[in-house]
């Protein structure tokens, strides 16, 4: 017996329709002792915004202010991460050092001239959060005088993939006060084994 198939309706395309973003809601407080994925922004619930290397500080500037975010990864038209460019990177001294160094304007410096380089990202490993506090990402961020700390985790083909990030304003945010300073581990083992505490 075969079955008859109806036609759906169908309705135009409104003018001013958008889509769905993944959008994730952080918790508005957490405490040091909190598991730290209360804390991470988590790129499989909420989009992961991006830049293109030969893309001009201002555009950075720009897309950041129109998403409300303070860091943009940097990417290539395959989306493999080459780096990462933050709001500081735009507003310290590394654009004015571009423009005297190569004799531009201002207008004139690119993306690529002021992001951290992937090869200077050192990442936490989403495995190594398991158990791991917001305490211990806390005290790894000021070990390593950083304001943000990718996270990464392997694919099934055990290639990196970037899950999401942490950033020590959103943290601060989050505890409600400013930054408390804890007492932070000796070196990389001792980190890692806080985390894995």
């Amino acid at each position: 017996m075969t079955r008859s198939h109806q036609p759906l309706p169908i309705v135009p395309l409104q003018k001013g329709a958008t889509f769905h973003k993944p959008f994730q809601v952080l918790p508005e407080n957490v405490k040091l002792e909190d598991p730290a994925t209360e804390a991470m922004t988590d790129f499989t619930r909420t989009t992961a915004y991006t830049i293109f290397p030969l893309e001009s500080v201002e555009a950075a500037r720009a897309k950041m202010i129109h998403r409300g975010v303070r860091l943009l990864l940097v990417v290539d038209n395959e989306n493999a991460v080459l780096g990462l460019i933050t709001a500081t990177d735009l507003t310290g001294e590394k654009p004015m050092q571009v423009t005297r160094s190569q004799g531009i304007p201002y207008e004139d410096v690119l993306v690529k001239d002021v992001m951290t380089p992937r090869e200077r990202l050192e990442c936490l490993c989403v495995d190594d959060l398991k158990g791991a506090s917001v305490g211990s990402v806390v005290a790894t961020l000021q070990k390593q005088g950083r304001q943000h700390a990718m996270v990464v985790e392997r694919g099934q083909d055990r290639s990196q993939l970037v899950r999401g990030l942490f950033s020590l304003s959103q943290i601060s945010r989050q505890l409600g006060s400013a930054m408390p300073h804890l007492a932070t581990p000796a070196n990389f083992v001792d980190i890692h084994q806080e985390l894995n505490d």
